[in-house]
């Protein structure tokens, strides 16, 4: 389920697999920012970047899928010559991809759900792409909603908590702001409302 073709064909099953609208845990923990050079892992349709890049960051958008890019390249036209500007979309595997040592000034990481290996490899690889001074993001379903009836793969492996972020973190380079988000209602399939939770780690590197 995480290679190329498995994110091509769910993208072309709807003209628009998200809502548009930018993740929320970026807006709160991010909007208070100067903003700098940014990199948005798993971008989609573009969402985050082009946020970003309306308030004046200059981003990076990466993705496996080749039709989320072309959404994305096609929204950031969409918004304007001076958005559009401020954005560079890359296609990679992000498993095994090279972001760069300290180079970006927020690395945001939206509900990327990988195995417990791959997940530690990204996301070390992901906090040394952070310059001194700059802010990692990590967002991603808490591993308390597979007891909810929200639909979530039946694999829990895949879900983790802020401890489980912080313990890749080197304590000494690293000051994390916030590791968990309080829960929050939510409609599951068939509009019952459930409570449900997200793990969110905001932490700034040191320098």
């Amino acid at each position: 389920m995480f290679d190329e073709t498995f994110w091509n064909e769910r993208y072309r099953s709807a003209a628009a697999l998200w809502s548009g609208d930018p993740n929320q845990y970026l807006v709160s923990e991010a909007s208070e920012l100067r903003p700098g050079t940014a990199l948005d892992v798993g971008c989609g349709e573009g969402a985050d970047a082009l946020w970003l890049a309306g308030r004046g960051w200059r981003v990076t958008g990466t993705d496996l899928s080749t039709v989320a890019l072309e959404r994305a390249a096609r929204h950031a036209a969409q918004a304007g010559p001076e958005i559009a500007a401020r954005i560079d979309w890359v296609q990679t595997d992000l498993i095994g991809w090279d972001p760069g040592a300290a180079r970006y000034d927020l690395v945001s990481s939206q509900y990327m759900h990988l195995p417990p290996d791959a997940r530690a490899v990204l996301f070390r690889s992901l906090a040394g792409a952070v310059t001194p001074g700059g802010t990692l993001l990590i967002v991603g379903h808490h591993p308390s909603d597979l007891q909810t009836t929200m639909p979530r793969p039946p694999m829990p492996e895949l879900f983790f908590t802020g401890e489980d972020i912080t313990a890749l973190l080197d304590p000494r380079d690293w000051k994390v702001i916030r590791d968990d988000a309080p829960p929050r209602s939510a409609p599951d399939p068939d509009g019952r409302p459930i409570t449900i939770r997200d793990t969110v780690l905001r932490a700034r590197r040191g320098g």
